[in-house]
């Protein structure tokens, strides 16, 4: 017997379709239902790839007594966050404001008529363990707590109604943006990544990215952000985050060294870190692991991650099933429940019987590997030091991907997706069984790996990585669009929901990273000039339906797509992925300089006052923003001749645009444009490099 989630596109909601609780999907029946008959909602967020999401999902939720007393008390809705983030965004909100924490699965307790929060958690287990109640005796504390204290219940709701709405207002005084504000963010975020944590290590890009801008400036700083940057990029991809065998990115480790992750891969990791490691390189960390940890997780998103329609799938999950016969024979099949990490990691027992005498020693030289292992009694592979591996070492390691894909690196090109459990455990792999692939399209996720090709095809030179990043675009262009309004998601050419501000704006920055990238590679792949126009125009549907006339930035969602949502939010805040209003806003900045229209420069201005509260008071909250105030104060037009261009835009320049210029006077190389100033017309490459140089940096 199913539920309502059986005919669900989103494989995370399908995954608990046989579950024996009476899940809704988010629509307005179940919102209805739950103000007709006066039950609580029951509200569950996650995502495909989410551990603990999985976890629950075979305890908590498939047992019968919980769904028995669940399906009697409340109206249990699940939400995709990767669906809908905005719904996630406010819900996660009120959890950290009632318990000071989150993450998922969010568990969270809704009034039925205002959908308003007044209880929530993460994981709950069946029985009291790990300091967490039985998840049954929440239910029943709560549904109690519903029916008898209805003056504390009215109390409870006003104060987080209220402090939601005062979030989203942003009520507080603006302040002057001027450099010492920049200059103070921008050590506050370095900082961040600098300090030590104890706990788990997460890529923390947007930060990371604001660090490295910071290796431009010669001033009395607490943090070394050169040396900060740098470490950052060794930790991605030296450490047991990063899949040495195979390329790509996890999700983040569970500890404060960087060796075992947490093992999902998500596209949108991947995307800034691509980035990340082309810009260190560019900014003169010539480290060989961040070019082979690129050239690499570029493989793996080939293999494994695109679709045949050139966009890219979401994510991968962190579990695998184990087949009854050792993995390294092959032709694996079957296995009874998936295992975390079951796909990535080596027992010491494998390796000896998998490697050469010469080789195990080599590996165990250069990685962390031990007859006890890091991780179970297993091993995650972690790089002791940095430099270029030996060619035994990469011998090895074609041994190890062979394991897990039944075949070399340079022979297995394409390796198709387990598109859900069922699939993984009966299919007969020729290797290891995979993780479940989660093939949907998302177009923010989308968008930041374009990004991240761009600019390493920029950097590098390679013109296959701008060709991967053109299809994915093309295809966005050519079927994420409905009767004229941009979508976020598309399931196997069915393309859904409507675009967030996250959609907006990272795609408008892709292309103007396409934009850039073609003016240097390969001008055949695509023409700079249609990048730019698609630009203008994503952008301009972009201002009409999600810009806050009133308050100034963009609204996670457009007005006709909001009347389910308590507070209508704009994002501000970067997590795993920069905040939409941050990138957005330096976009804005580049469009100015690029089209030549000072509308764009304007709109910046209002939305970086709109949020020059948090950016003066609480910077450490939106990295983004205060690189979108980078672009602003230092936002540089380079226009020179075609031939040049390759010669400069791979070098680092974080606020600076390109534009190929055929008109230039005689004897003149390049001009050099502060926004709304030009420099003296640069007669030489050398005047031309000071010129870029000082305006990169101008006080």
């Amino acid at each position: 017997m199913v539920n309502r989630l059986a005919q669900s596109q989103s494989l995370y909601l399908r995954k608990h379709a046989e579950n024996p609780i009476d899940w809704w999907p988010w629509c307005d029946e179940a919102l209805e239902a739950a103000a007709c008959q006066n039950k609580p909602i029951f509200l569950s967020i996650g995502y495909s790839s989410c551990h603990w999401c999985t976890v629950m999902e075979g305890e908590a939720f498939s047992d019968r007594a919980i769904a028995e007393y669940m399906n009697s008390q409340f109206i249990p809705i699940k939400v995709d966050r990767e669906e809908r983030p905005d719904i996630d965004s406010i819900y996660m909100q009120a959890l950290q404001m009632m318990t000071g924490q989150g993450g998922w699965p969010l568990n969270i307790f809704l009034t039925p008529d205002e959908r308003i929060p007044f209880y929530g958690g993460t994981y709950f287990p069946v029985n009291p363990r790990y300091g967490r109640p039985g998840f049954l005796e929440v239910l029943q504390s709560i549904r109690r707590f519903y029916d008898t204290e209805k003056r504390k219940l009215q109390a409870l709701k006003g104060e987080i109604l209220d402090s939601l709405q005062q979030s989203a207002l942003l009520t507080g005084v603006t302040a002057e943006l001027n450099r010492e504000v920049f200059h103070k963010g921008l050590e506050l975020n370095t900082g961040i990544i600098a300090g030590s944590n104890p706990g788990p290590s997460f890529p923390m890009m947007p930060y990371a990215e604001l660090a490295l801008r910071g290796t431009r400036f010669d001033c009395d700083a607490k943090y070394d952000s050169k040396q900060v940057s740098t470490q950052r990029g060794l930790d991605l991809a030296l450490g047991g985050i990063y899949d040495h065998a195979a390329g790509g990115f996890h999700r983040y480790t569970v500890d404060a060294t960087w060796t075992v992750p947490h093992f999902e891969k998500m596209l949108y990791d991947n995307g800034q870190i691509v980035e990340y490691l082309a810009n260190l390189w560019s900014a003169g960390v010539r480290e060989p692991a961040f070019e082979t940890a690129v050239a690499r997780t570029v493989e793996w998103l080939k293999r494994e991650m695109i679709a045949p329609t050139g966009y890219f799938y979401a994510a991968q999950d962190a579990d695998s099933f184990t087949p009854p016969t050792p993995p390294y024979q092959g032709g694996a099949t079957g296995g009874s429940e998936p295992e975390e990490g079951a796909f990535y990691v080596w027992t010491y027992t494998e390796l000896e019987q998998l490697l050469t005498a010469e080789e195990l020693a080599e590996i165990q030289a250069q990685f962390t590997v031990s007859r006890a292992g890091n991780f179970e009694g297993k091993n995650v592979l972690q790089r002791r030091h940095s430099g270029q591996l030996s060619e035994t070492v990469e011998t090895a390691l074609a041994k190890l991907f062979a394991v897990r894909y039944g075949g070399h690196p340079n022979t297995v090109k394409s390796f198709p997706p387990a598109r859900n459990n069922q699939e993984a455990k009966n299919g007969s792999w020729p290797g290891r069984i995979p993780a479940v692939t989660d093939t949907k399209m998302i177009a923010a996720w989308n968008s930041l790996m374009i990004s991240g090709l761009a600019r390493a095809a920029a950097v590098f030179g390679n013109s296959e990585y701008l060709e991967l990043a053109v299809k994915a675009a093309d295809f966005i262009l050519e079927n994420q669009w409905i009767d004229g309004r941009f979508h976020r998601l598309n399931y196997d050419a069915e393309t859904a929901v409507a675009a967030q501000s996250e959609d907006y704006a990272l795609f408008v920055k892709a292309l103007l990273d396409l934009h850039q990238a073609s003016l240097s590679v390969v001008a055949e792949v695509g023409t700079s000039d249609k990048w730019l126009q698609k630009a203008v125009e994503v952008q301009a549907e972009f201002d009409e339906f999600l810009w806050s006339v009133e308050l100034g930035g963009y609204y996670n969602t457009a007005s006709d797509a909001s009347g389910d949502l308590l507070v209508r939010e704009r994002s501000y805040t970067d997590n795993a992925t920069p905040a939409a209003n941050g990138i957005a806003i330096a976009s804005l900045v580049r469009l100015a300089l690029l089209a030549q229209n000072l509308e764009y420069l304007d709109r910046a201005e209002q939305g970086l006052q709109a949020f020059s509260s948090i950016i003066s008071d609480t910077p450490q909250a939106c990295p983004s923003l205060l690189s979108a105030l980078d672009w602003y104060q230092h936002s540089t037009l380079i226009r020179t001749t075609s031939d040049r261009i390759p010669g400069l835009i791979w070098q680092y320049y974080p606020t600076a645009v390109f534009q190929i210029e055929t008109d230039l006077p005689e004897g003149v190389v390049g001009l050099v444009c502060e926004c709304l100033t030009c420099k003296e017309p640069a007669k030489s490459q050398e005047l031309l490099l000071a010129e870029i140089e000082q305006s990169q940096t101008r006080g």
